[in-house]
């Protein structure tokens, strides 16, 4: 059973990662960083160059990555958490500490949809939320941030309930169209309520996934108008290439692209955001929990998929898991940059791919091997259980 994050440090820290091969920053207007050492302080990025221009005196960690890369924490963008480290849908444990494994060390709550007997009068709404949104900032498995509490509406709301909620730490509503609100203007009305108290929204899309959802076509998804059209590829289903074209063309939103989605319409929205300039608006979720089953390695999956079927490069699409989802949803790790949290992955070619390198290996469709992931600055796992084995190895070498 996966248990909270390591308690923290009792005094100052200092990590430093050196020997860095290839270094993907998250951000899409510079992907790789000509730069081989990194240092955090206290959880937090001060400093990113070569190992003789930085101080690495009094590190506390010192990380060597042995020539492998270095990428942002990847962030899943669309998943359904419920209580702890447990997912009623599959009856499965520790599925988040698996998907930390997959090198994911942030997730956002999409609704915590699965719950057994979830309720829909506003009271119990409410309360969901708060407590999905107080347990899991106490509750980190391995270390991963769940950014949970996320109502899904339902008509009876008004809009002092966004403002009692925004109040309690709330950021979040669920998947619009998963409850009893399917028609445009009354999503429209909530989605400003929840905007004015800055509270994020997200619409489902698609055919319908679970029980009580239903189509939520173009017209109700433009007329919306949520900050993230959710599973625009579909969760599962997805939508005519007309509409989604129409979706893309119609808003300026955030376009996510789900694992548990259609896959050939997730290179379509790819290529159709592309052929826009605009594929700062694409994130990476894994839908999951859901029907389809947990997916440790589903952001992962995308990456090489979006990389190796999109034509898209591979740097650029690492991006999309970290950097582009970290400022659709104002987090601030995903970045490799000076200020920003210092939550990373270390990774390299899987032994025996036919690609000699790593990103040449993502863009031929294999995934890559993790050997690391470090969150707030913290080594949370070394060789990963999920992936496949990496060619090089970091070592701790205090």
């Amino acid at each position: 059973m996966a248990h909270d994050a390591p308690a923290g440090p009792k005094g100052p820290t200092k990590l430093v990662i050196r020997n860095i091969g290839l270094l993907i920053s998250g951000d899409l207007e510079k992907p790789i960083l000509d730069a081989d050492t990194i240092v955090a302080e206290n959880g937090r990025i001060t400093a990113i160059g070569r190992l003789k221009d930085v101080d690495t005196e009094g590190a506390t960690t010192m990380v060597d990555a042995g020539g492998a890369a270095v990428t942002p924490g990847l962030i899943d963008s669309h998943v359904h958490p419920v209580a702890g480290d447990w997912t009623p849908r599959q009856s499965q444990m520790n599925w988040i500490d698996s998907s930390l494994h997959g090198g994911v060390t942030t997730m956002i709550s999409a609704g915590e949809v699965h719950y057994p007997g979830r309720p829909r009068d506003v009271i119990g709404i409410k309360a969901l939320a708060i407590t999905a949104q107080r347990t899991f900032s106490a509750f980190r498995p391995g270390g991963v941030k769940l950014h949970a509490g996320a109502p899904v509406i339902e008509h009876e709301m008004e809009e002092n309930d966004f403002k009692e909620l925004a109040a309690a730490g709330v950021k979040l509503l669920g998947e619009i169209g998963l409850g009893g609100v399917k028609d445009g203007p009354t999503a429209n009305k909530m989605v400003g309520w929840a905007r004015k108290y800055g509270i994020q929204s997200t619409i489902h899309t698609g055919g319908p996934s679970i029980a009580g959802s239903g189509l939520i076509d173009k017209d109700v998804v433009l007329e919306t108008d949520a900050d993230v059209v959710g599973h625009i590829n579909g969760g599962h289903t997805a939508l005519p290439d007309s509409q989604i074209r129409c979706i893309c063309e119609g808003c300026k939103r955030g376009l996510e692209l789900v694992h548990n989605g259609n896959e050939r319409s997730a290179l379509f929205t790819l290529r159709t955001a592309r052929e826009m300039g605009e594929l700062h608006r694409v994130i990476l979720g894994t839908d999951g929990p859901a029907g389809s089953g947990v997916q440790p390695l589903g952001i992962l999956r995308m990456i090489s998929l979006l990389s190796s079927m999109g034509d898209l490069p591979a740097e650029q699409a690492f991006c999309l898991a970290t950097g582009n989802t970290a400022r659709m949803r104002n987090l601030d790790c995903g970045i490799i940059e000076v200020g920003r949290t210092a939550d990373f992955v270390i990774m390299d070619t899987a032994q025996h791919s036919a690609g000699k390198t790593l990103l040449e290996s993502v863009s031929l469709g294999d995934l890559p091997g993790i050997g690391m992931t470090i969150i707030d600055g913290m080594v949370r796992t070394e060789r990963s259980r999920n992936t496949p084995p990496a060619t090089r190895m970091p070592t701790i070498v205090r």
